[in-house]
């Protein structure tokens, strides 16, 4: 999930979101978005009514970006 948020709120932000389940990783970075956050559940279900609205309630983040994994690559 990819994050904007309010000027000089990204540290904040992402030191909030590590904390929310379903937040596997949260860093904040220089560039378009300020937050990148890895999040995850058991299904798509799960996911879309309670990870992703937790992420988007916490206070400051101005716009998300969903971006799942269509088909992950890994050991």
């Amino acid at each position: 999930m990819l994050i904007q948020t309010e000027v000089g709120r990204a540290e904040v932000v992402a030191k909030q979101l590590a904390t929310l389940p379903g937040v596997l990783s949260s860093e904040y970075v220089t560039g378009p978005y300020d937050v990148v956050v890895r999040i995850g559940a058991d299904n798509l279900a799960d996911l879309q009514a309670n990870v992703v609205p937790s992420v988007q309630q916490v206070t400051g983040i101005t716009r998300t970006l969903t971006c799942p994994i269509a088909n992950g690559v890994g050991p």
